[in-house]
């Protein structure tokens, strides 16, 4: 399947990088239970394929979040309601690396700062369409660059998926141009 998640550890250990070999038991140290357990660890479906979004815990929910930052982009609105994304991020959007830089206050910092819910997903139509939240409340599989289908974080930025090295922030343009 190729959306099975990546597993931490792979059953073929022998293909582990010979300096990480000493942190891995060798193929023949594990009991057949334990490579039972492997292998079936692997043919489990991932939990967003499992769940709906309001199922999800807090963890699942949070590493939904692929941290591209198309939502932290400033949007602008005409009088029909129609949005177009700009190049400018919210301020508190690392705009090298990637990632809001105090998300823990980020609705306080920032008030018009949108929270995600598993209620309010649906009515966010301004969502970018390769957010995961709205893929999976759609029904639409994530795709192959989202850390939790690739196992790698930076997957998304080397995919060219995130706005991290195109994007200015917001404190650095002049509110007069953001009008």
């Amino acid at each position: 399947d190729p959306g099975a998640p990546v597993v931490a550890v792979s059953i073929m250990l022998h293909q582990v990088c010979a300096e990480w070999r000493h942190w891995f038991p060798s193929p023949d140290a594990l009991s057949r239970v334990e490579q039972g357990n492997i292998r079936a660890k692997r043919l489990e479906k991932p939990f967003w394929k499992l769940k709906s979004l309001q199922q999800m815990s807090a963890s699942e929910w949070e590493s939904l979040c692929d941290h591209c930052g198309k939502c932290c982009l400033v949007q602008l609105q005409d009088e029909d309601g129609q949005r177009d994304f700009t190049d400018i991020a919210c301020r508190l959007y690392d705009v090298c690396a990637g990632g809001c830089r105090d998300y823990a206050r980020r609705s306080e910092k920032v008030p018009d700062c949108v929270r995600l819910t598993p209620g309010n997903i649906g009515a966010l139509d301004f969502m970018p369409m390769t957010c995961a939240y709205r893929l999976i409340h759609e029904g639409k599989p994530l795709p192959d660059w989202h850390p939790l289908v690739s196992g790698d974080a930076g997957s998304v930025h080397r995919a060219g998926m995130s706005v991290a090295g195109k994007v200015v922030s917001e404190i650095d343009v002049p509110e007069r141009e953001l009008e």
